[in-house]
């Protein structure tokens, strides 16, 4: 993840925070709404809610992110929380777009094994790209590094205890059956993040004075 001293926030960052938001807000809508399989943390409580509640994942991801984010701004810095807040617009500026439209592929229904790698890879990505400059598209990390903090367990226990609880509760309106694919899908992604955030980027030359 690129650190970025205090009070420096980089225009081209927000940018990358928005763009890379609605990539995952596209593969949220067209995959993981309609293939009934799903993803731990906030995405899937975002899914969640939809398919129970029928509240849009547009209203639903600014407000927890947003809670999230007042919970553990403190802890991750202003830099976090700006890029954080920009990726939260671009996510549900673009899943209320994509809702105006039908989904592009209802067929992966049928396909829960492609519809579980093709969703690891529009989360791992866009998750993965914004998290690299600073950033979350969701709050999964705000809440995971304060709670880390002030239970002081380790962070990736809060990161399981999170998904394993989405996963038990989508069991409302997921069969158990398709359970298993939503577990695939949220190991690929985490795996899929890793690769892009630790991925080495070729660097710039310096010019000889």
């Amino acid at each position: 993840m690129t650190k970025e001293k205090a009070g420096k926030i980089r225009i081209s960052y927000c940018i990358i925070a928005v763009l890379s938001s609605m990539f995952l807000a596209f593969g949220m809508y067209n995959v993981h709404s309609v293939s009934g399989v799903t993803e731990g943390g906030i995405l899937g409580l975002n899914l969640f809610f939809e398919k129970v509640f029928d509240l849009s994942p547009a209203v639903t991801s600014a407000l927890m992110n947003a809670a999230c984010y007042i919970f553990g701004w403190r802890i991750l810095g202003k830099n976090f929380v700006i890029y954080s807040v920009c990726s939260t617009l671009g996510f549900s500026c673009a899943y209320r777009v994509c809702e105006q439209f039908d989904p592009l592929w209802p067929e992966l229904y049928e396909m829960p094994v492609l519809a579980a790698v093709l969703g690891a890879l529009f989360v791992g990505i866009g998750a993965g790209i914004c998290v690299r400059i600073g950033g979350a598209p969701s709050g999964d990390d705000a809440l995971a590094m304060g709670l880390s903090k002030v239970l002081k367990v380790n962070i990736q226990w809060v990161y399981v205890f999170s998904d394993l609880t989405v996963l038990g509760l989508s069991c409302i309106y997921i069969p158990l059956t398709r359970i298993v694919f939503s577990l695939l899908t949220v190991m690929l992604s985490t795996f899929v993040i890793g690769i892009v955030i630790k991925v080495k980027l070729p660097k710039k030359e310096k010019k000889a004075d």
